[in-house]
């Protein structure tokens, strides 16, 4: 009876774990269908629909950018520059005489301070001068002239200069504006503060759109559409050549390598890629042999290193500069892109004979870059400056990426690997590309998404940290203290300003603040602007904010 016993629990035993197994297995199956029917549901993507993702993407990133702007302010610069024309709306209230005004205080700049004339113009006619609470605006033009600038060149360098079609084209960029917007080196200088935006994001969005034009009179084959892209970029090139150095020192040299490429391979077009970059290089020299800069020169305190040295240190900072811009969340973008890089190299038309030289090429642009601030002060790192770098750095990573995997998809002189090249590294990596295809995109992508919404610090990325300030009430309380601080300045009974530290302010607000010193250089700026015999923070806080 006991080894019945024994006998019918062991078959009992056995029962459960076959049934276990069974369900197991049944539920490993399910798992695996499931997961091969996403797989090949991800497959069937089309690229249309990628890039329509993209879009939303990031428009969805950017929104919190341009939300925070509706409490946005003047200041810093904004004053020093922005003093002239605002006497004058305010005596005169005409809009021509404010433009006058600009234009006399450029004139004087040209002379004394600085050779930048269009910057200086812009920077004069600040729109807070004419409407305190116009600075909602400074966001909308930047974000949409850099982004604007940004996607119209890189799809044209893709489609025309690399072989992508326009699909393909526009979802690389989408995914690179996405990523630039939110690992952005300075926020607030490049979409909020309206001078140092205009100085260096609008300068370089607007040779962004010069360099599409010249681009364009290239590869175009209608004449009217030739002349009026070199009527376009000719007005431009006086525009950019009045800009900041670092962006036409940049300028100069795309626009040779356009111009010497014009005499070799299309000499047809070579006048009308010469009449642009002539008009530019007249602005470029008016710029650079102002008056101003040799009397500026004679009284700042700032050492640059001579030339030769400039430029050799200019390729150690863009190593360094480099290395730190290439964070986790781009790593993740770059290898999202991966496979639409090989697929656009391999299916592309165009011949990639000169990797190497493409790419030293490449980084000898972005180290220019670095040169003029070298040169001018001695270092390297303005933040300012840096957001135009950093972008031109994932530009050139993005396209040189294509480039190279253009070169290996026609090193046998076909679209395709033989089987004899099947050993070769080249080969293992296009055709694990292939494989993976929109499935490593999409997990990338899908990793990328977790990343920026569940990192720690919510200040990591900008659009997140935008929103946490919009919804935890920084920005809103910011905005009515600087409000309350305005209403004090425009108070023609109070001479003597004494104003409060901000008690919040949105993290990606983080410029200098007034001093408990009247006679700091910003302060000063301030009483001068509104008229006051001295404004000064409390002494009860630094006024530094976050």
């Amino acid at each position: 009876m006991k080894r019945d016993s024994a006998e019918q629990k062991t078959e009992h035993t056995k029962r459960e774990q076959g049934a276990i197994k069974g369900k197991y297995e049944k539920i490993t199956s399910g798992i695996q269908k499931h997961m091969a029917r996403t797989a090949s549901a991800v497959d069937r993507i089309s690229v249309r629909k990628m890039t329509v993702c993209a879009v939303v993407l990031f428009a969805v990133s950017v929104l919190p950018l341009l939300l925070l702007g509706r409490y946005n302010v003047m200041c810093i610069d904004d004053y020093n520059y922005g003093r002239q024309v605002h006497d004058t709306w305010m005596a005169t209230g005409s809009l021509w005489q404010s433009i006058l005004t600009a234009l006399r205080q450029t004139g004087e700049f040209f002379v004394n301070w600085q050779g930048t004339y269009v910057s200086c113009f812009l920077m004069a006619v600040c729109p807070m001068n004419f409407w305190y609470k116009a600075a909602f605006l400074v966001p909308i033009v930047m974000i949409g002239m850099f982004a604007g600038g940004t996607f119209v060149l890189g799809r044209q360098i893709l489609t025309k200069w690399l072989g992508s079609d326009a699909k393909r084209a526009s979802l690389v960029m989408f995914l690179l504006l996405f990523m630039f917007y939110q690992v952005m080196e300075a926020p607030f200088e490049g979409i909020y503060w309206y001078n140092g935006a205009t100085h260096y994001i609008l300068m370089e969005s607007l040779f962004f759109i010069m360099l599409t034009l010249v681009s364009g009179i290239l590869w175009t084959e209608k004449k009217g559409a030739a002349a009026w892209r070199c009527a376009a970029a000719v007005l431009l090139g006086v525009i950019v050549g009045g800009g900041n150095l670092v962006t036409a020192l940049q300028a100069e040299i795309l626009l040779t390598l356009l111009l010497l490429f014009a005499f070799i391979k299309k000499r047809q077009k070579a006048f009308l890629v010469l009449l642009p970059f002539l008009s530019f290089t007249a602005g470029f020299l008016c710029n650079i042999l102002a008056p101003g800069n040799a009397m500026r020169a004679s009284i700042d305190t700032d050492v640059g290193y001579s030339p030769v040295m400039a430029v050799l240190l200019s390729f150690y900072y863009a190593v360094v500069f480099t290395i730190s811009w290439t964070d986790t969340f781009v790593i993740i973008i770059w290898l999202a892109l991966l496979p639409v890089f090989w697929r656009i190299g391999k299916k592309s038309e165009m011949r990639f004979a000169h990797p190497v030289w493409v790419t030293a090429g490449a980084f000898c642009l972005l180290s220019a870059m670095f040169t003029p601030t070298l040169y001018a002060v001695g270092m390297a790192g303005l933040s300012r400056v840096d957001n135009i770098i950093q972008m031109v750095y994932y530009l050139c990573l993005f396209f040189v990426t294509v480039y190279w995997f253009g070169w290996l998809g026609h090193r046998n002189g076909s679209g395709a690997f033989r089987e004899s090249d099947a050993h070769s590294a080249g080969a293992y990596l296009g055709m694990f590309l292939e494989r993976a295809g929109n499935r490593m995109t999409a997990a990338c992508v899908l990793l990328v998404l977790l990343i920026w919404t569940l990192t720690a610090d919510k200040n990591t990325y900008t659009g997140i940290s935008a929103l946490r300030s919009l919804t935890n009430g920084d920005a809103a309380v910011y905005y009515e203290e600087a409000m309350e601080r305005h209403a004090l300045y425009v108070d023609d009974t109070v001479t003597k300003v004494m104003i409060e530290p901000f008690s919040a302010r949105p993290a990606l607000f983080d410029f200098e603040d007034l001093s408990t010193d009247a006679g700091n250089w910003l302060n000063l700026a301030v009483a001068d602007y509104y008229g006051k015999d001295w404004v000064k923070l409390s002494e009860g806080d630094s006024g530094t904010g976050e």
